[in-house]
């Protein structure tokens, strides 16, 4: 007996549901085991130095070009409006605050996941198809520990560091475009900025990039840990991390802005 179209069409809408919920679940999971094994004694902290070095300190130039770009870009898209209704001025407030709530965290996370989640992926996929980590544990190593946790903890740590840097870099982007272009004098378009931007709007901000090297790191783990199938199987867990993760960090972004709107942020 045939199925109807609409059978079918309700019949794979089901399926992916429970894909997806075991996704979730599995990705939760190890998440949680991540986190008691950094609970657990002799927790190796240098390691997780190294990370952040190799995070965020060679992520730097990427996510400073890309800040500073959008600073210059949004700038000048702004200054053609305001132009027409006389306040250039406000161009300030414009970058500053898009920047800071918006764009700063979310361009950092992207251009941090393309470059780091998928190097943990790739690095960790590489140690499980050569069993490097499998050695760990006749080591009595826990890799949940040793691999997964430290670079989990790097990647959170980092990101808060990096997104005030791109911060700075897109507001003076800003300044430089409201400067010249805009001619805007260079003490009004400070005592504007300082004046919209406060502490209060760049906490939330900041917030943010906590659940997103949250995501990187976990996101970037759980596929190089779960990788199968030799070379081929590493570059498929690549991938999948970068789309997984972008994903994620946009669906978070939502729902986080929302929450902080809500509470008056």
């Amino acid at each position: 007996m045939e199925r109807s179209p609409r059978g079918s069409l309700i019949a794979g809408a089901g399926r992916s549901v429970i894909d997806l919920a075991g996704y979730l679940g599995a990705l939760t999971q190890f998440l949680a085991r991540a986190t008691q094994a950094a609970l657990a004694p002799r927790f190796p902290f240098q390691i997780v130095v190294e990370q952040m070095y190799e995070i965020g300190v060679k992520s730097l130039p990427l996510t400073a070009i890309a800040s500073l770009a959008i600073g210059l870009v949004l700038a000048m898209q702004t200054i053609a409006l305001l132009q027409k209704f006389g306040a250039v001025h406000y161009v300030a407030v414009v970058v500053g605050l898009s920047v800071v709530k918006e764009l700063g965290p979310v361009v950092t996370a992207l251009m941090v996941a393309g470059r780091a989640g998928s190097g943990i992926s790739a690095e960790l996929g590489s140690m499980r198809v050569t069993r490097q980590i499998d050695a760990l544990r006749v080591l009595a190593i826990d890799p949940a520990q040793y691999l997964v946790a430290t670079r989990v903890a790097a990647c959170v740590l980092v990101m808060p560091l990096l997104t005030a840097i791109s911060d700075l870099l897109g507001i003076l982007g800003g300044a430089i475009i409201g400067t010249t272009l805009g001619g805007v004098a260079r003490a009004t378009y400070v005592q504007t900025t300082l004046y919209y931007i406060t502490i209060g709007g760049l906490v939330p901000g900041l917030m943010k990039t906590l659940v997103f090297g949250l995501i990187i790191g976990t996101t970037g783990a759980f596929y190089g840990f779960n990788t199968e199938g030799g070379t081929t199987g590493v570059g498929r867990s690549t991938t999948s991390t970068v789309v997984a993760a972008s994903l994620m960090i946009f669906i978070s972004d939502v729902v986080m802005t929302q929450i902080l709107v809500g509470l008056g942020y």
